[in-house]
């Protein structure tokens, strides 16, 4: 931008500076407000971050991310909810046990229970991402009566996730990362798309610099090798079956979002999520927007899930 073309702008630079200072502290304020504790599950410890009071709504993120992808729907539905967003096991300040076995699926769905009980409650709003997106389809399968109703974000019905590695080509490529980190360490110097494991690397994602700092704070507390047993102990090798297994219908409503231009799961993996599912479904897709779709598309992803919980309460 020239020196002139940037003369006609300064009659609005007080009321740019103060949206600027508004986005730049609604965070800071959350960051404030939030209390933080553990649940226990057989003596690994869970933290949380919680705001807010109401029906109890429990927020699971994926890889590599902790409680703080969730801060924008934190703080849209603080309001009418006791959110709760969880650090998994092996990140940020939760328990990091050193067994691969740890990571194993029936632990992830035992941490979620026991966040739920630690509320004091029977059943919560569950929502997930990524990898928290396959522990909250997990949980609703192995424990239905706990959901009260189910969000996933970017991470398709395991019915369609396997359809989707056995016979799309496009997706047994995307897939391919996943098939490094089971096979690698996490010392390996390429294991990150050709780049060292470390907590630069796997905050480079967030766009945020504010943001992208507490993050490279919240790796540097994590555990590189907890994050790679997740995909070593629970990632579906779909490619080589020619069928999709059958996973328990559900009946708790469902809604679904999903970022189009996400690289590592293929949006073909929507179809039929209906078809597998005993309740009202809605899927919202989200153009424009890449795999985190809760910080890409921060205000749809947030208005849409305030009100789509609120018609269900």
């Amino acid at each position: 931008m020239t020196f002139p073309n940037v003369l006609k702008y300064l009659p609005y630079l007080p009321a740019l500076a103060t949206l600027i200072l508004v986005a730049s502290t609604a965070h800071g304020d959350l960051l404030d407000e939030v209390e933080h504790g553990y649940a226990d599950n057989n003596g690994v410890k869970i933290h949380y971050a919680t705001v807010g009071e109401g029906p109890l709504v429990i927020m699971i993120h994926g890889f590599p991310d902790y409680w703080y992808s969730w801060r924008h729907q934190m703080e849209g539905l603080k309001d009418n909810f006791k959110v709760v967003a969880i650090d998994q096991r092996g990140y940020n300040l939760s328990g990091q046990p050193e067994a691969e076995s740890s990571y194993a699926m029936s632990n992830l769905i035992g941490d979620v229970a026991a966040v739920i009980r630690h509320f004091g409650e029977e059943k919560a709003n569950i929502v997930g991402h990524d990898w928290g997106g396959i522990v909250s389809w997990q949980f609703a399968f192995a424990l239905p009566e706990m959901v009260e109703n189910l969000v996933i974000l970017n991470l398709p019905h395991p019915n369609g996730m396997a359809r989707e590695l056995a016979n799309n080509q496009e997706q047994q490529d995307n897939s391919g990362y996943a098939r490094a980190f089971i096979a690698g360490k996490a010392t390996d110097s390429d294991i990150f798309f050709g780049q060292p494991m470390n907590p630069q690397t796997l905050s480079g994602w967030v766009s945020d610099p504010a943001a992208r700092q507490k993050y490279v704070e919240a790796f540097g507390r994590s555990n590189f090798d907890g994050m790679l047993a997740y995909y070593k102990q629970n990632y579906p090798r779909g490619e080589s079956s020619g069928t999709a297994p059958s996973a328990p219908r559900l009946n708790m409503p469902v809604l679904v979002f999903h970022g189009l231009e996400d690289t590592a799961l293929h949006s073909d993996g929507l179809n039929n999520t209906w078809d597998w599912i005993d309740a009202d479904t809605t899927i919202v897709t989200a153009p424009g927007a890449s795999h985190f779709v809760q910080q890409d598309a921060a205000d749809l992803v947030t208005s849409t899930m305030k009100w789509w919980l609120l018609a269900r309460q």
